[in-house]
């Protein structure tokens, strides 16, 4: 039984679930600029357009949270990144998996600035001496400050990462037509010879 699955089955899945062109267009938020959303460029896969969705997506959904999507979505356009894929890869952090990102983010900011060893070993005292609304001034800034090393770390490797598939996804496609192309010309040499 031979698999009736589409070449082109990632780009059908994203097309199924993104909004259109049109649908962006006449979202209210987007309207001044929704003449940009209509170019095509902006919603083709392709070699430079692929990766740049990608980083840009992954830089929105870390820097800003709640609201990525436009972010991304603005940032794509000067960028001539793939607006669909931006917006879709914003779904990493989403209200189910926030909760998640904001450990991390916290995590990833105490170890970059390296608090504990900065105030003697004891990351209490700052909270001891300005209270609670001090403490809570201070998780938020290593918090924020992990989320824009989150932003920019994931943006860089998401970049990598697409840009390396997507050269191993087109070279593998090459020699496949390569390999079927020399087995129809074999077969025709074949028919021919006989």
């Amino acid at each position: 039984m031979s698999d009736k699955r589409s070449k082109t089955w990632a780009a059908d899945l994203i097309r199924k679930y993104m909004p259109t062109r049109e649908e962006m267009a006449r979202n209210k938020y987007l309207k001044p600029i929704a003449h940009r959303f209509l170019t095509p460029e902006l919603w083709r896969f392709t070699r430079r357009s692929v990766p740049r969705g990608v980083a840009l997506g992954l830089f929105a959904a870390f820097i800003v949270p709640i609201g990525q999507i436009f972010l991304a979505a603005f940032l794509a356009l000067p960028a001539r990144a793939n607006v669909p894929l931006s917006a879709l890869v914003t779904f990493v952090t989403n209200p189910f998996t926030l909760p998640f990102w904001l450990l991390v983010a916290n995590k990833t900011g105490k170890t970059m600035l390296n608090i504990d060893a900065s105030l003697g070993g004891s990351a209490g005292t700052l909270a001891e001496d300005g209270g609670a609304l001090a403490r809570w001034l201070e998780v938020g800034g290593v918090t924020a400050f992990g989320f824009l090393v989150l932003a920019l770390f994931s943006a860089g490797i998401g970049y990598l990462i697409a840009s390396f598939s997507w050269r191993y996804i087109v070279a593998r496609k090459r020699r496949k037509r390569l390999i079927r192309m020399e087995q129809r010309l074999s077969e025709r040499l074949k028919e021919r010879g006989q």
